[in-house]
């Protein structure tokens, strides 16, 4: 089961970066906006139609969710229009390694306090240094 997560998580990090190459060019051609747009929309579809497939999943347990959890979608909205942005703007290799690092630093944050429903998992020194070294990184791979 393990080997599986792995290669789910492989295969997220190669769609993030090729989603982030098409929304970054889509940015380019037709605006920020619109290259949202037109991402959440077919992606909306897609869903919509795999969900009614399989005649509504297990929608009726949304009920029992927090309420925050409800802004996974508008935080979706801001996560595709800041990748299309930065990656039209910036590249793909410098925008990645900007959200790559922004990512490891403030899941750090959330597992260490256990924020958000979180395990708790805390900060020691070497998960720092490991933080550190992502940053020596990405001055390297931004310079």
């Amino acid at each position: 089961m393990r080997t599986l997560v792995v290669l789910a998580a492989i295969v997220c990090g190669v769609a993030v970066a090729i989603q982030a190459q098409f929304t970054g060019t889509m940015q380019r051609q037709v605006g920020t906006l619109e290259s949202t747009f037109i991402t959440y929309f077919s992606g909306g579809v897609i869903i919509a139609l795999v969900t009614l497939a399989f005649r509504g999943a297990n929608l009726e347990a949304a009920r029992g969710l927090p309420w925050y959890v409800w802004s996974a979608g508008l935080l979706g909205l801001v996560i595709i229009f800041t990748l299309s942005l930065s990656v039209g703007q910036i590249g793909l290799v410098p925008a990645l390694v900007i959200i790559t690092v922004s990512q490891f630093v403030v899941g750090a944050i959330i597992n260490h306090f256990g924020m958000l429903g979180a395990t708790v998992n805390p900060m020691d020194l070497s998960k720092l240094v490991g933080l550190a070294l992502l940053g020596a990184g990405t001055f390297l791979v931004l310079r």
